[in-house]
């Protein structure tokens, strides 16, 4: 259903400007990934949180697709990998400050698509 004509933003109104989008190319790659956005919110909810645990969250994700994208987020800064010198080895995620600044700027993107499927 098309928005009436008087709540769109005339382009000059608009927030978003055309040279800010080259900003968001790297962000929106990364994010675009299979779980990113995901992995971001679910280190966000349970916090410091060990592999199994985020494992647990995503019903159909391969280990290695897994491991692969916490690689991805802990490498551009979202995500602090802390390992521990201990038997078993344990390693746990948690967000860091970008990551949580990026968790919390996810949820009305969130908030947004549930409504949309409602």
């Amino acid at each position: 259903m098309p928005e009436p004509a008087e709540d769109r933003l005339e382009p000059t109104d608009s927030p978003c400007k055309i040279d800010c989008y080259c900003r968001l190319d790297g962000l929106m790659e990364l994010l675009s990934r299979r779980y990113a956005m995901q992995l971001i919110c679910v280190v966000g909810a349970i916090g410091p949180a060990r592999y199994g645990e985020i494992e647990d969250a995503f019903d159909d994700v391969s280990s290695s697709t897994l491991s692969s994208r916490l690689d991805d987020l802990v490498d551009a800064g979202y995500l602090d990998r802390e390992r521990y010198a201990e038997i078993p080895p344990r390693v746990e995620y948690d967000l860091t400050d970008d990551g949580d600044e990026l968790c919390r700027r996810l949820q009305p993107l969130l908030e947004w698509a549930a409504d949309r499927e409602a």
